[in-house]
């Protein structure tokens, strides 16, 4: 997308917001994904015989961005399962859950703003945005009662309700901020279709110990995963770019179908 793969505008998105240690959760054929992250000693060598030290500079502020650790989901069992499976790792604390695929521009990183929420709250805390009733049942949808400006503590959560069923417009997207019990309450959900551990169905079972909270978050969310939304997008990211920007506009202003 414009200049840098999808990834790396999450993997962004942590590291301003004052995370340091990111874990991505993989599946096989994804070893791209962990070379994009790493020093390239090959291309760097062959980049500054030619000369080209600005190339070398950005490629290595990419691997530079963070430290990143891997582990592999074998099979594709649900959001649920993917975050169990990073257990181990995260260990006994409160950590943060991005998926790549819904890009979110902002002013503030939309993961800050959970954890401003969180640090208030001390309790686990999603991401919500307002959805029309005509595209509500494709999201998980909060029960809640707002508590303060763009917060809610949640009720209850449904999965791709009916719009007529769904008990909010208030539809959670891909960021979390959650605590370490998120993980015996995976342990403790079964699987659903197609033998799927669900994130929604863990924070249902956490909502029976702790309160749980949403933000309705400021900025503009992009579903990347979506081909649409993919191109929007691009399009949008392309204008924002410091270099592109303006003459991509230009372009576009000029293009005839």
């Amino acid at each position: 997308m414009v200049d840098k793969p999808i990834i790396q505008y999450g993997v962004e998105e942590a590291v301003r917001s004052g995370i340091h240690n990111v874990i991505i959760v993989t599946g096989r054929g994804k070893s791209a994904l962990e070379d994009h992250f790493d020093i390239s000693y090959e291309m760097e060598t062959v980049l500054s015989s030619r000369g080209k030290t600005a190339l070398v500079a950005a490629s290595r502020s990419v691997s530079d961005l963070t430290d990143v650790s891997y582990i592999r989901q074998k099979e594709a069992l649900g959001l649920g399962h993917a975050v169990l499976r990073a257990a181990e790792l995260v260990g006994p604390e409160p950590f943060a859950v991005i998926l790549p695929d819904d890009v979110i521009y902002s002013q503030t990183p939309c993961i800050q703003q959970l954890i401003d929420v969180y640090e208030k709250y001390d309790a686990p805390v999603l991401a919500v945005m307002e959805v029309p009733n005509d595209k509500i049942s494709a999201y998980g949808v909060v029960d809640a009662e707002q508590v303060a400006e763009n917060v809610y503590r949640i009720r209850d959560l449904v999965e791709k309700p009916k719009a007529s069923e769904a008990p909010s417009n208030l539809a959670i997207i891909g960021r979390y901020v959650l605590t370490p019990d998120i993980f015996d309450s995976l342990r403790q959900t079964a699987p659903g279709a197609g033998s799927e551990i669900q994130l929604t169905d863990g924070i249902r079972h956490l909502l029976k110990s702790r309160p749980v909270y949403a933000l309705k978050f400021e900025g503009t969310r992009y579903d990347a995963g979506d081909k649409l939304g993919f191109l929007k997008a691009t399009v949008e990211f392309a204008l924002r770019h410091e270099t592109l920007g303006e003459e991509f506009r230009v372009y576009l202003k000029e293009l005839a179908l």
